[in-house]
């Protein structure tokens, strides 16, 4: 198979091509454009793979993204590419419209046009998998999950640009035919995870000395999943799922926040003591406007229809991501300079 994966520099979509490339022994035509996440060095494994490619596109160009079909002939999409960081949203939404709406409008029309001029047996084989995320549903409380038929309520302008390029990506299964498969997955976390994200942050941050930020009290609780679990799940989604359907992938890992950080501090004290505990560097931050307060995914139709499972629990994972960090400073050095605070959300340009 060839398979074009937008975004495929960053966290996740890294995470796809290696698994495309190592695992399955497929071709992987990475379409990124290479925004301050985007990290080429993050996809070191299998740059010199005769299966791997790079593009460098931005999904915005409808012209560009025309040559890249016309190139390489894909067999399959799945469509990564976003702007992803909430924080970031809430100070400088327009980015955020323009990738996620409109990117991914221009990559459904520029497939669906490829698509319709393939061959009939080959329109049939053809799938695009839209890969969003469960903020889309807004916030649970204490009790129930998120279910693939629970109604959409964005709290952010990150989540309610994914929840519009959502729709769009049904709308084209819908009113097209176009073989649209959707996915919505819970907090991910991993090798080559962006220095500003939580997990990341509070692990160099703690290795550094530095102060461990935590949003107003540490309460908001997220469902876990490690990051190549997550990789292996959007190739069965893309493969075998059901078109116009969509499936939640989650590691049924649910952690407070407060939870996450001081487990995080719990390892490091066992595999890299200093001369205090970590946990004595945890401080509370303002909390950011619109903090969803519980995220919680149920992951059974995906388990049972399509036979995907989760591999790592959240103590096997973290343990893993620490490690990765500690003996790949090569990756996060060149990246740490500018992810040391967390504020409650970025200052403004």
């Amino acid at each position: 198979m060839k398979i074009i994966v937008t975004g495929g520099a960053g966290f996740i979509g890294s995470a796809v091509c290696r698994h495309l490339v190592k695992d399955l022994g497929y071709t992987a035509i990475n379409v990124d454009k290479l925004t301050y996440a985007g990290n080429l060095e993050t996809l070191k494994e299998i740059e010199d793979s005769e299966l791997y490619h790079f593009e460098k596109v931005d999904i915005c160009d409808r012209n560009a993204l025309d040559e890249v079909f016309a190139k390489y002939q894909p067999d399959a999409v799945m469509h990564l590419a976003a702007e992803s960081h909430v924080d970031r949203s809430i100070t400088g939404a327009g980015e955020f419209i323009q990738t996620n709406i409109v990117g991914t409008f221009n990559m459904l029309e520029a497939a669906r046009a490829y698509w319709l001029g393939l061959r009939e047996v080959d329109q049939k084989a053809f799938r695009f998998l839209h890969v969003s995320t469960d903020e889309v549903y807004g916030s649970l409380g204490d009790e129930g999950l998120f279910h693939e038929t629970t109604p959409y309520d964005p709290s952010s302008p990150y989540s309610a640009s994914k929840a519009s390029a959502d729709h769009l990506a049904n709308a084209w299964h819908e009113t097209y035919g176009f073989p649209v498969v959707i996915s919505n997955c819970s907090n991910n976390y991993g090798p080559y995870h962006f220095p500003e994200k939580l997990i990341p942050l509070v692990i160099l941050n703690a290795l550094d000395g530095h102060p461990l930020p935590i949003y107003g009290d540490g309460s908001n609780v997220r469902d876990w999943l490690y990051v190549e679990d997550h990789a292996k799940a959007l190739f069965t989604i893309m493969s075998k799922g059901r078109l116009g359907e969509k499936y939640n992938v989650g590691g049924r890992n649910e952690r407070t926040n407060l939870e996450v950080v001081t487990r995080i501090c719990e390892i490091l004290d066992e595999v890299r003591p200093k001369n205090r505990p970590y946990a004595e560097q945890i401080t509370y931050v303002t909390d950011r406007p619109g903090h969803d307060a519980r995220y919680a995914i149920d992951a059974t139709k995906l388990e049972d229809e399509l036979g995907w499972k989760a591999e790592e629990n959240f103590d096997t994972g973290i343990k893993k991501t620490i490690q990765w960090y500690l003996d790949n400073e090569w990756w996060w050095a060149p990246l740490r300079s500018h992810a040391t605070e967390r504020k409650g959300v970025l200052k403004e340009d």
